[in-house]
C-alpha cells in the first residue's frame, strides 16, 4: 500500500509540475469543486469555527467566506505539489520577503531568532524562500509523514536550497544542535492542541474564545532568550506572496509566562480579521475547552 501511495503522489508530483501556473489554476478551480461541493471537505467545522470567530456576521457573509476559504485550500494545495519542482527564480519571484534587513542586526551579533507564523495564506513555500533571501540559517521545523519514502523525497525537496528540516519530535535536539550559530527557527505555532499536551497549554483569549496555543515557541525562546518576529505572509495576487517580518521581543526570557504567547495570537488575530479566508478554517482548533 506504501508503494502504491508512493506512486500516485510522484505521478502526481510530475503532472503537476508540468502545469504551467495559469494552467495550475484552472486545475485549482477543480480542486475547489472536489473539496467543497463533492467531498464537503470538513465543511462543518469550517462553518462552526466561522461562525464562533465572528458571532455577528450574517449567514451571507459566513458563506461568502466559507467559499473564499476553499479557494485559498485548493490553491495551497497546487500550490504546494507544484513546490517541488520550482525554480530557485520561482520561488523569489513569487514569495518575496520584503524587509529582511530586520534580521541583520542579530546575525551580526552572532544571535538567532524564532519566527513565528500561522497556517496562512502559503506558508508551504517559506521554507524554500527563507533560506534564499536571508542570512541566518534556516531550520524549519515539520512533522514527518508516515511514508518513509515520501517522507524523504519532501525533506530533499524543501531543503534543496538551504533550508534544514527538522521533525517537530526533534525540537529540543535542534535548538541544541544550532544554539553555537545564528539561526532563524520557522515555527508555526496555532495547530490544534493533543489532549495530552493540555496540561501544558498556555490558554490565550484568541478569536473570541479562550484557545489553547502550543507551547514550543514560547519555551525555547524563554529558555534560550532568542528574539521572536512575527512572520506575517500575505497573498498580493495569485501565486505571489509578499513576506513581511515585526518583532514581537527581544526578551522573552524577560517576559512572564504565557506572554509571547499572547502577542503571537494577538498579531494573528490582527491578521485574521482583516482578511479570514486566508486562514487554515478546517483545523479542529477548538474542539477541547479550557479545564
Amino acid at each position: 500500500m506504501a508503494l502504491l501511495g508512493t506512486f500516485f503522489f510522484f505521478l502526481g508530483v510530475i503532472i503537476i509540475g508540468l502545469f504551467p501556473f495559469p494552467l495550475l489554476y484552472c486545475f485549482s478551480a477543480l480542486v475547489r469543486f472536489i473539496l467543497s461541493k463533492v467531498f464537503k471537505y470538513r465543511k462543518r467545522v469550517v462553518i462552526k469555527n466561522l461562525k464562533g470567530s465572528f458571532p455577528n456576521a450574517s449567514n451571507q457573509e459566513i458563506k461568502r467566506l466559507v467559499g473564499l476559504f476553499y479557494k485559498n485550500l485548493a490553491d495551497i494545495f497546487v500550490e504546494g505539489i507544484k513546490a517541488f519542482t520550482m525554480t530557485r527564480n520561482q520561488i523569489l519571484t513569487r514569495h518575496r520577503i520584503i524587509n529582511p534587513e530586520i534580521l541583520e542586526p542579530y546575525f551580526h551579533s552572532g544571535k538567532s531568532v524564532i519566527g513565528v507564523t500561522g497556517h496562512y495564506a502559503n506558508w508551504e513555500w517559506g521554507s524554500l524562500s527563507a533560506s534564499l533571501q536571508i542570512k541566518h540559517k534556516v531550520v524549519a521545523f515539520y512533522k514527518p509523514l508516515n511514508n518513509k519514502y515520501i517522507d524523504k523525497f519532501v525533506r530533499w525537496s524543501r531543503s534543496r536550497f538551504g533550508t534544514t528540516l527538522a521533525s517537530i519530535k526533534e525540537t529540543s535536539a535542534t535548538f541544541e544542535r544550532f544554539k553555537s550559530s545564528p539561526t532563524i527557527y520557522l515555527m508555526a505555532s496555532d495547530q490544534g492542541m493533543p489532549k495530552h499536551f493540555l496540561p501544558r497549554a498556555h490558554w490565550v483569549q484568541f478569536l473570541n474564545r479562550n484557545t489553547a496555543f502550543l507551547y514550543g515557541a514560547e519555551k525555547y525562546a524563554r529558555h534560550f532568550n532568542i528574539p521572536v518576529v512575527y512572520i506575517d505572509i500575505q497573498r498580493v495576487r495569485r501565486g505571489y506572496y509578499e513576506v513581511e517580518f515585526s518583532i514581537l521581543t527581544e526578551n522573552p526570557a524577560e517576559l512572564a509566562r504565557s506572554r509571547v504567547t499572547e502577542l503571537f495570537a494577538k498579531k494573528l488575530e490582527a491578521v485574521i480579521i482583516k482578511k479570514p479566508e486566508d486562514w487554515l478554517w478546517s483545523h479542529k482548533r477548538w474542539k477541547h475547552s479550557h479545564p
